[in-house]
């Protein structure tokens, strides 16, 4: 009852700015967003179990209740989900193959991946996926896709082109379309002489693995940079000046990772800019403290500028929103239901703004009114919409997810 009457409230001061509350609580409940499946068991996979974790990938952190099955790792994504409204997609590395079979990256097929279907299409989740070009002996040299070593290089083609298979898969299966990521963590630790010839070798590789066409409603391919990472931080060869290109000429997806850039930039700027020039547009969604950290993603400025720059111009529909982070210090499943919910109540916030008017006055050079106005709507009643929201959507309102997350952990983690 307390719910409702805040609602009543706030619906009616939204009213006064031409906002249409229930409308936009309908709007947020079908935007889907995909969640990494990697927060869950610290990005370990299940297809080796004795490879460390290379590539510029660290984790940090030993709570308890790591997921250590495919079926384990399952019961806690259902879990996660059961604590955010709505019905959304889940990220899959190639490395979380379910298969008792011995296969590498290379001969991965989509039966590898037949009960991750089986259970997205009883739960109505879709899937999304990503090759993984990390943590493999293939990948020791600091190289794949743009490895000068022919062997090693064709052995990544052909884990990707695998890959975009599996994915069309799963949008044919699923009926909902599959983004699928490129990510490569090449590059020297020290000072180049040659910056262009892997780059040469990356773009001829990537031709090749994209030379089969997929039908765009079964998957869509994304291509993600990186300013540098652990052992490449002199020179990365998928820059952003590189996948930008790429993705711009070859009519596919740029990947804009938050914590793939300089300390100084945002990709909240660069999502209409970037939409300008490609269809689809995927996000990865994370928090960087210094340096591409992957903490759990907070209600800050900037994930409320990503969410306005998606809103304010109209991007919903070509934006595929996914977050990235992996913390190993914090129960894994309250990461995701923390991050998942952080992010509706970003878009929320930015659904329950006048946009129109809000551009009407900047079009008549009114700036006094544009800062007045939109530092007046940050006090407006959004939390009682976003309590409201969660209510009638069946999902528990404020902290009270934390009660079944706690409860979850004495009852499954802290038995494992």
């Amino acid at each position: 009852m307390k719910t409702l009457e805040g609602y009543k409230y706030a619906k009616a001061k939204y009213a006064e700015i031409g906002i249409d509350t229930d409308a936009v609580i309908e709007k947020l409940k079908n935007i889907k967003i995909s969640m990494q499946c990697w927060q869950g068991d610290d990005v370990n996979g299940f297809l080796f179990k004795d490879i460390a974790l290379s590539g510029g990938i660290q984790t940090t952190g030993n709570y308890p209740g790591k997921a250590n099955t495919a079926d384990e790792l399952r019961a806690d994504i259902d879990k996660a989900f059961s604590l955010i409204a709505g019905k959304h997609k889940l990220s899959l590395h190639a490395i979380y193959a379910d298969t008792d079979e011995k296969v590498d990256l290379d001969e991965l097929e989509p039966k590898h991946f037949q009960k991750w279907v089986d259970w997205a299409k009883e739960n109505g989740y879709g899937l999304d996926f990503n090759p993984t070009c990390f943590s493999h002996p293939m990948a020791d040299s600091g190289f794949t896709i743009s490895s000068a070593d022919e062997k090693v290089r064709n052995f990544w083609i052909k884990h990707c082109i695998a890959s975009r298979k599996i994915a069309e898969y799963f949008g044919k299966e699923l009926g909902q379309t599959c983004c699928t990521n490129f990510w490569f963590p090449d590059g020297y630790k020290d000072i180049p002489v040659d910056r262009e010839a892997p780059r040469r070798r990356m773009m001829t590789a990537l031709d090749e693995v994209f030379a089969e066409p997929i039908d765009e409603k079964y998957n869509l391919d994304g291509i993600e940079s990186k300013v540098f990472g652990i052992g490449a931080e002199s020179y990365t060869v998928g820059s952003n000046e590189f996948c930008v290109a790429y993705a711009t000429s070859r009519n596919k997806m740029c990947t804009l990772d938050a914590g793939h850039f300089h300390p100084t930039e945002m990709i909240s700027d660069k999502i209409p800019t970037v939409l300008l020039f490609t269809n689809d547009l995927l996000l990865h969604v994370s928090r960087p403290v210094r340096w591409d950290s992957d903490h759990v993603i907070i209600l800050d400025d900037e994930l409320c500028a990503i969410a306005q720059s998606i809103v304010r111009n109209d991007l919903l529909d070509r934006t595929h929103i996914g977050l990235d982070f992996f913390d190993a210090s914090i129960n894994r499943v309250a990461a995701w239901v923390i991050g998942m919910r952080n992010m509706q109540k970003a878009l929320l916030k930015a659904l329950l703004e006048p946009t129109a008017e809000l551009q009407n006055i900047e079009l008549e050079g009114d700036y006094t009114s544009r800062l007045a106005l939109l530092e007046e709507y940050k006090s407006y009643p959004f939390g009682a919409v976003w309590d409201y929201f969660c209510e009638v959507n069946g999902v528990p309102v404020g902290e009270d997810w934390l009660k079944e997350v706690k409860a979850y952990e004495n009852e499954v983690l802290s038995k494992r």
